[in-house]
This record gives structure tokens, sequence and C-alpha cells, in this order.
């Protein structure tokens, strides 16, 4: 029986009341729930501060280059199909530097989870906009406040029909688990989507904000793509959780196991040896 114990206790350097730890816990909670174990998992993440995730877990992981965690991550999985396969990123990685392997991963379905910190900032960085940062957002880099329109990747993974959309909210753990656990049970490429408070530097998307904002789907018909499109559009005075649109698109076909031990050592070092 797998607990939330075999995934590790690890010594972080998030800032207190970060978003991130409750994703971190949800996280192992959920896969502990689903009985998997840290062997059966492997999670790829890019760069800032909820690419550290993995580094807080005890299980396969690669920490790749800023913008390229869908790219890592669509090749463990066709290395080794038969691994559950986690993407972690902020929405600076996923949605800003990675936003064109964002769109490419919705049209090929490999059948890989995307979990998207989404605190509206670059927090490793000090406090840039990012790509969901809301108009007039003013920070060190933009003192007269965001003059771009802000990415909706809810929106834009619904309107491209991807296999499964959700959202979530870090302040909502329990939530949380259950749609990280029904996403990544359903085939294909899952994207959820979770507002995550940066204590230290997004001031104003706090805890509190998402709070009084967010509320739980009721009544959706996550298969109709018009009602979903709607629900996609809603954010500002009224944010909807939950699973927002699913189908079941065909996931991209799996080939033979290519990470696996049938495979000669010498083969491979023949094959890197050719490059020199």
């Amino acid at each position: 029986m797998v607990s939330i114990e075999d995934y590790g206790e690890f010594q972080t350097t998030w800032c207190p009341g970060c978003g991130n730890f409750p994703i971190l816990a949800s996280v192992k909670t959920a896969l502990a729930e689903m009985g998997v174990a840290p062997s059966e998992v492997m999670i790829a993440s890019g760069i800032g501060q909820a690419a550290k995730l993995p580094h807080y877990m005890n299980c396969h992981m690669f920490n790749g280059l800023h913008g390229r965690v869908l790219p890592l991550a669509q090749g463990m999985k066709l290395a080794n199909p038969d691994m559950r396969v986690l993407c972690v990123s902020g929405d600076g990685c996923s949605y800003g530097e990675g936003g064109n392997h964002f769109l490419a991963a919705i049209r090929r379905n490999l059948d890989i989870t995307l979990l998207v910190h989404d605190n509206q900032i670059y927090g490793l960085t000090k406090g840039q906009a990012s790509p969901t940062s809301a108009l007039g957002h003013v920070t060190k880099t933009q003192p007269t406040g965001v003059r771009s329109a802000p990415f909706n990747p809810i929106a834009t993974a619904v309107a491209m029909k991807a296999n499964f959309v959700a959202r979530a909210f870090s302040g909502e753990p329990e939530h949380l688990v259950s749609v990280i656990k029904e996403a990544m049970d359903h085939p294909g490429f899952a994207l959820v989507d979770i507002l995550q408070p940066c204590v230290s530097f997004n001031k104003v998307n706090t805890f509190g904000w998402y709070k009084e904002r967010t509320y739980l789907l009721k009544d959706h018909d996550a298969s109709d793509w018009g009602a979903a499109m709607a629900v996609a559009d809603e954010f500002g005075d009224r944010i909807p959780l939950g699973v927002i649109y699913r189908n079941d698109r065909e996931a991209f076909p799996l080939g033979k196991r290519l990470a696996c031990s049938e495979y000669d050592r010498n083969d491979l070092k023949a094959v890197m040896q050719s490059y020199t």
C-alpha cells in the first residue's frame, strides 16, 4: 500500500506561506490515494519556484530548461509508456517561454498531465509580470502597469479541444487532490491550471483575493464545448474551479518501451561513439 510518507520529506527553499506547499502536499496525496508508487511516476519540471516541486519528492524526476518542460515530459512518456508522467512548472515557464510547446502538446495529445502553478507573476526572478498578469498590474519592471492583455490558458486549451482542462486553487487542497487524480486518469493531454498565491512578489492576487472570487462549478457539462468556452472566459470577480472541459479524442499512439534492459548497452555505446 502506497502512503504519502513514501514520497519523503525534504527541506524546501520556498517562502513561508507560499502556495506551492499545499500543491506539493496535494500531489503526494493524489499519488498515494491512486496507489502510484514513487517508482511508477516520473515528474518533469522547467525552471522557477514551481519547478522545484520534484526536488522535494522521492520519485523519478528531471529538472530541465526554462519553458521546455513539455518536450521533456513527452520524451519521458515515449521512452517508457508504462510510467505515469507529470509535468510541473509556473505560468511564466509554461505559457511564456514554453508557450509554443504548450500548443504543440495539446495537438499531439500524449497521455501526460501538466500542473501549472499559476501565481500571475515571475517569482524566481523577483517579480516581473508573467503572461497571466492582469492589465495594469504594477511590478518592478512594469512601473506604469502591465500593458499586454493577459493570456487565458483555459480558454486556449478549450478552444483547441484539449482532452482534459481544469482549474484548481491551492487554497482548496481537497478539491485540488480530486482534480489531479481525475486529470491523471483521463487519457491524453491534461491541463490543470492551479491558482497559487505568491506571498513575496504578488501583493494583488493574494490568498484572500482568490478566496473571495473562486467558486466550485456545479451542474456544468464538461463535455459541452460551447458551455466550456463560456466558463473558460470567466475570470475576474468570479473565477470557476473544477473540470471545465473533457473529451475522448484518441491519445497519441505509443510504441515499444525504449527505456528497458532488453537493449544491449554495447549497441547504445556504438551509436554514441558514432557522433565523436
